[in-house]
């Protein structure tokens, strides 16, 4: 199959960690303009799964998320900001270690175990491949511009890592996560949560409504509303009528993840992030009261 890779895409092949013991490739897109500028600063999004965020040659069943054109796309009609997007790829077999929150047998027979190794996996992320990203290339590192996204067993990850670790990541695609793991073990997780210091954490959630136990995503959310998340301000949960389990259907709704997690700011703005939505009520507010102002002082 040929690829399908679109923009200016750098390929870092067989990147070591030294925390896991293994090697996966990196790719890492860079928006538009981004040769051109030699000042300009970007908001990274890490994406796990990454063999099939960017190409078709490399991705599961030859269905790429397309991220690559729906980011270009968006960028050029300034509906998100432009952004760095690191695809992570998995390492096969240690995939369902290192993305899962807690050690579980998946079936009786014991087929399938993890040892939860996303603690670790984590270390590699916030220890070595974050900070490679951010000597490499012009990114702004502070936690408030730095996402995390996955799908599946990798959207459970994204949520709970965001959890963990909210100092590093706090824009976050949870697409279609495996809730079911380890009993719902999220959930536990979510139910922690102090709610006098929820973290500050703008999370994407959605689901397929073909997808089977979809209305366990129903209830994360309503755990999450519980604990002080928003929804349409710093909490957007989706439920994708007719859409499995597939990455054609993550591909389908990358275009409003993106919207969503990486708006443009305000022409202007300068101020560190903040939920978007929220400010822009406030902006809309500010500019109906200046225009009434104005008209009272024509009268």
């Amino acid at each position: 199959m040929r690829h399908t890779l679109t923009g200016n895409i750098q390929r870092h092949s067989a990147f070591p960690s030294r925390i896991l013991g293994n090697r996966r490739d990196v790719l890492v897109y860079l928006p538009k303009g981004y040769r051109r500028s030699h000042t300009q600063r970007y908001p990274v999004l890490y994406l796990q799964d990454g063999q099939n965020v960017f190409d078709a040659a490399t991705s599961f069943a030859g269905v790429e998320w397309g991220v690559d054109e729906t980011a270009q796309r968006l960028t050029a009609a300034k509906l998100i900001e432009p952004i760095i997007i690191v695809a992570v790829a998995n390492t096969g077999e240690d995939r369902i270690h290192e993305y899962s929150p807690t050690a579980a047998c998946i079936d009786a027979l014991k087929r399938m175990q993890s040892n939860g190794s996303l603690r670790i996996y984590g270390r590699f992320l916030i220890e070595e491949l974050k900070p490679f990203i951010d000597r490499k290339y012009r990114t702004k590192r502070e936690a408030e511009f730095t996402g995390l996204g996955g799908s599946s067993l990798g959207g459970l990850a994204t949520l709970v890592l965001g959890l963990w670790f909210p100092n590093y990541f706090t824009r976050l695609a949870v697409m279609s996560p495996s809730i079911w793991w380890d009993d719902c073990a999220i959930y536990k997780i979510v139910d922690a949560l102090d709610e006098t210091a929820k973290p500050l954490l703008k999370i994407w959630l959605d689901t397929g409504t073909r997808e089977e136990g979809w209305e366990r995503a129903r209830e994360l959310r309503d755990r999450l509303v519980e604990k002080g998340w928003r929804l349409h301000d710093d909490l957007y949960y989706v439920e994708a009528d007719g859409s499995d389990h597939s990455e054609g259907a993550w591909a389908a709704r990358m275009d409003p993840v993106l919207r969503f997690l990486f708006p443009p700011p305000p022409p202007g703005n300068t101020a560190p992030y903040r939920p978007r939505l929220a400010a822009a009520r406030e902006a809309f507010r500010s500019m109906l009261n200046g225009a009434k102002r104005a008209a009272a002082s024509k009268r």
